[in-house]
């Protein structure tokens, strides 16, 4: 198992979703990393980007999102890099899960799924452009 970070640059469309995730894939199979860690990973990045491209930007015009895959430290990370508007998920309300669907306000759900699912979030505004770090442990899993 070698450590080989890996970037991936994908247009703002939602159709770069499926390659994003059998990049995904790959990557986690190379480095031996467990499926259910490659899933929940998956299923983050997927909530972080359908985010970024389908509410991020005013205009309709050709953007590039980063990705970063990396192993090292005992941990999954994937890192994404965008020029959308300004935007911490950190901040996002939480969602009360308890109240009933109805009474519940609309939206939110995938960041709480990615903030569940994923061990570590952190984010910063960097040379106008958002940053999204996700880590996951990979040590005894």
């Amino acid at each position: 198992m070698t450590r080989a970070p890996e970037t991936v640059v994908v247009r703002n469309q939602l159709t770069e979703l499926e390659r994003v995730s059998h990049v995904v894939e790959a990557f986690g199979a190379r480095h031996g990393l467990p499926a259910k860690v490659i899933f929940e990973c998956n299923l983050a990045l997927d909530e972080i980007l359908t985010n970024v491209i389908s509410y991020g930007y005013d205009d309709a015009q050709a953007h590039e999102i980063v990705v970063r895959l990396d192993t090292g430290g005992g941990a999954f990370t994937i890192e994404v890099e965008d020029d959308a508007r300004p935007f911490n998920p950190l901040d996002a309300a939480a969602v009360d899960v308890d109240l009933p669907v109805e009474a519940r306000a609309i939206g939110g759900l995938g960041i709480h799924l990615v903030r569940k699912v994923m061990d570590g979030l952190a984010y910063r505004r960097e040379a106008g452009k958002n940053v999204l770090v996700m880590t996951k442990s990979i040590v005894g899993r």
